[in-house]
């Protein structure tokens, strides 16, 4: 396995993310000062997962027939028009209406090109199976891993440089043409230094479907899997609820976008730290059911203490609470794709994790728009909803008790 293929990939998806971690704190704010009230904010973050959902399959057929290569610089050269298209957006809005469309319709068309840009991370990933052989594709696929972890850390740490602390002020465009300007350099080191990975022989195999209902009925139907897929939708529908409106609610806690950029960067610290230090050391020892239960009780308490904190208005209890809530997460989210895994046959691992994929892009679409459209009635209740939501999640990873262990009768069958 050659490195030099996989650090490139690695240099350009980071620094793309770090444009994206750029621009996802601020947008709910700008949206509410264009005037979207929360249910329609609620869309407008789905509106990117969506896209993803609809062209991440799209864009990965047509790698597999032209390669990987053309694929992954056309989305990074997407991304650089949307997010100067953000930044445009953002300047010029207060004006009023830009080309006779709404500064909000705007937002809706820069959001939903940027999820149908950024839809090309599995071909990244099927970069990287193309790039190294069946002994070390853990170790590449953890690159993407890695890429996510670093970018959500240091991306909101870059925007802070680029607004000030005014939790009323003007939209500041500056953080979109920083976030244009990362992807641009993005798209020009792919372009000099990126190689093609996709074999010759690779675009004879056979097409697959973007959502395939045969796959999602046959998935559902075998042992634990059904339990399984239903628990990661819930889990990841009760985090979506509370990523996509916790900078709404320390907008309230007149925190200002300097600040919420360091309460992003916190998080995506956390989350690197919990993923490359905590979960990859104890997953091994306590197992997949042991994690799993760990993790959906640390989300259950940590999402109802920001209920407490946003009901009390305190920030600093909301600092103290914050790592309980995304430590959780960064427990459950491995285990549960793991006992997915374990309990599929070897034959049917791709079919089965990519209806695990679909059913965690689902969640991702419409946790948003019920957590926004839920903060519309009071600040705490997303996070009193996703509590019990969480309740009930633990009740179902109790029942797969016996999931962790159903693996090698599987197999043999």
């Amino acid at each position: 396995m050659s490195r030099k293929p996989l650090l490139i990939i690695f240099i350009t998806v980071f620094i793309d993310l770090l444009g994206f971690a750029i621009v996802l704190p601020l947008l709910p704010r700008y949206g509410r000062h264009f005037e979207a009230t929360k249910p329609v904010l609620g869309l407008l973050m789905a509106s990117f997962s969506a896209m993803q959902f609809l062209f991440a399959p799209l864009w990965g057929r047509l790698s597999d027939r032209i390669g990987r290569r053309p694929v992954l610089i056309v989305g990074l050269a997407g991304s650089t028009i949307f997010y100067t298209l953000f930044a445009l957006v953002t300047q010029y809005g207060n004006a009023g209406p830009i080309l006779g469309l709404s500064p909000l319709i705007w937002l809706f068309i820069t959001r939903s090109g940027a999820g149908i840009a950024g839809a090309t991370i599995p071909t990244a990933q099927a970069y990287i199976a193309d790039s190294t052989d069946e002994k070390s594709r853990g170790k590449g696929m953890a690159i993407i891993g890695a890429a996510f972890g670093i970018g959500f850390t240091f991306g909101p740490l870059l925007g802070a440089w680029f607004v000030s602390n005014d939790a009323g002020g003007v939209p500041s465009p500056a953080p979109g043409y920083v976030a244009a300007a990362l992807s641009a350099l993005a798209t020009l080191a792919a372009i000099v230094l990126l190689p093609e990975s996709l074999k010759s022989d690779a675009a004879s195999r056979p097409a697959r479907k973007w959502f395939d209902a045969g796959a999602f009925s046959k998935a559902m139907s075998r042992p634990h899997v059904g339990l399984l897929l239903a628990t990661i939708f819930l889990t990841t529908f009760a985090f979506a609820q509370f990523e996509t409106t916790l900078s709404l609610l320390t907008k309230e806690l007149n925190v200002g976008d300097k600040s919420n950029f360091y309460v992003f960067a916190y998080i995506g610290l956390i989350l690197t730290l919990a993923q490359g230090l905590l979960v990859r050391r104890l997953l091994p020892k306590l197992g997949e059911f042991r994690m799993a239960l760990i993790g959906t009780f640390l989300m259950m308490i940590g999402l109802g203490l920001i209920g407490v904190a946003a009901t009390s208005g305190g920030m600093s209890l909301l600092w103290y609470v914050l790592p309980v809530c995304v430590v959780g997460f960064s427990c459950t989210t491995p285990s549960l794709n793991s006992l997915l895994s374990l309990n599929t046959r070897d034959d049917q691992q791709g079919e089965v994790l990519g209806v695990g994929q679909s059913v965690s892009s689902l969640a991702r679409i419409l946790g948003p728009i019920a957590g926004l459209s839920l903060l519309e009635y009071g600040r705490s209740l997303p996070y009193w909803m996703a509590t019990g939501l969480m309740a009930v999640g633990l009740v179902m990873v109790f029942g797969l008790r016996s999931a962790g262990t159903r693996s090698g009768e599987q197999q043999a069958s």
